[in-house]
């Protein structure tokens, strides 16, 4: 597992930087989704996310960050943040067969769902943060 989370950051940093996209662009959609799982699910569950997370930023330009986390005192309760390099990546990411896939295969697993969009309070401080990966 720890070789598949270290492709995911390596990616996203790569994406991150490649693209020219810091955290002061003002087109950019950031998101924390919130997802509880039905516990019979959970081990499925996070096994098609992995598929998902991996495909949107292997596969799509405008995903800068598909990155699934979960509650190490409650595994069922994951967080996933998203980072988009507009709306119309987001729009495109949706249509995708990867998350078409991910959508219907997941309905009956997902116990609750809540998107929080967000912006950066610090946006200088964030960008000085990835750099540090460099």
């Amino acid at each position: 597992m720890n070789v598949f989370w270290n492709k995911i950051k390596v990616s996203f940093l790569f994406t991150f930087f490649s693209l020219g996209i810091m955290a002061q662009n003002k087109d950019q959609m950031v998101r924390i989704a919130e997802v509880e799982i039905i516990p019979d699910y959970l081990e499925q569950y996070k096994a098609i996310l992995k598929e998902e997370a991996e495909a949107s930023i292997r596969l799509e330009p405008g995903v800068i960050a598909i990155f699934p986390m979960f509650q190490k005192d409650n595994p069922n309760q994951i967080k996933i943040l998203e980072i988009y390099a507009n709306t119309e990546a987001y729009q495109s990411h949706l249509k995708t067969p990867h998350f078409l896939l991910y959508k219907t295969s997941t309905l009956k697993m997902v116990k609750s769902l809540k998107l929080n969009d967000l912006e950066a309070l610090d946006v200088e401080t964030m960008s000085a943060l990835f750099k540090k990966y460099q």
